[in-house]
């Protein structure tokens, strides 16, 4: 039975794997309801790998994945697919379609998840690229907009639903720093104001710093999860060397 203190998110014994090459092993964690849980480590430690553990792109080698209580079975495609609607992502690159509007990308969920008639949408879809800061965005396409507004009206995409999970995939990549604290801003609103549980993946400090509640970092050389706890005080009582030089690095190093 699934109750407030159930997590999001659990992960037991997870191992990540392509073919016998081992990326990560022996992953234990939850995900608290309502938090901004931060996946961090330096480049190759598997990351974005974990990330499609999460959201059912890749099946565990070993152990088990639950979402709400739930083994999350992708192998289930009804299963898979009543998980996925509650779930919002927001991909590295936008993945934004540049042959539609930003409204035709917001709508897209929308028309494929619900029975909503196309006026229902288009409100909704209004409503969502307002809360991102793009009304009056609708009918331009993702080529006329910065690289910023495309990753705003990203996440209005994936907001459509209004998912209980959302992810995000280094959402600070290829931003200048004004538009990566804006989108850092945006990710501690939406936690605040609808107690949604987010999911970063980021190796990026200023972000790790301003949002996460709590952050697991990935080992490269242990190849499996060192630390897990609020960043802070993982940078003030660190529980190893190399959680040390990632957190204490300049903001130009280990990408």
């Amino acid at each position: 039975m699934t109750t407030s203190d159930t997590p999001a998110i659990e992960v037991r014994n997870l191992t990540m794997r392509y073919g016998d090459l081992v990326i990560m092993k022996d992953l234990n964690f939850s995900i608290k309801r309502g938090e901004v849980f931060v996946i961090m480590g330096g480049s190759g430690s598997g990351k974005s790998t974990l990330l499609k553990h999460l959201i059912g792109l890749k099946a565990p080698a070993e152990g088990t994945i639950f979402f709400d209580g739930k083994e999350f079975d992708i192998e289930d495609d009804t299963h898979r697919k009543e998980v996925l609607r509650r779930m919002g992502v927001l991909y590295q690159n936008g993945a934004l379609w540049s042959g539609l509007t930003l409204a035709e990308n917001v709508a897209l969920p929308l028309a494929e998840f619900t029975s909503l008639d196309e006026r229902a949408i288009a409100e909704i879809v209004s409503l969502k690229l307002a809360l991102v800061g793009l009304r009056g965005f609708e009918e331009f396409y993702p080529s006329a907009i910065s690289g910023g507004m495309r990753k705003r009206a990203a996440l209005a995409r994936a907001l459509a639903l209004d998912p209980e999970v959302l992810f995000f995939d280094e959402p600070s990549s290829g931003l200048d720093p004004i538009s990566a604290s804006r989108l850092d801003d945006l990710i501690v609103e939406l936690k605040a104001s609808f107690g949604t549980t987010i999911v970063v993946v980021t190796h990026d400090l200023e972000s790790i710093f301003r949002i996460a509640d709590r952050a697991l970092f990935l080992d490269i050389n242990e190849k499996t999860m060192t630390a897990l706890g609020n960043p802070a005080e993982l940078r003030d009582n660190p529980p190893s060397d190399e959680v040390h030089r990632f957190l204490t690095r300049s903001s130009e190093g280990l990408t």
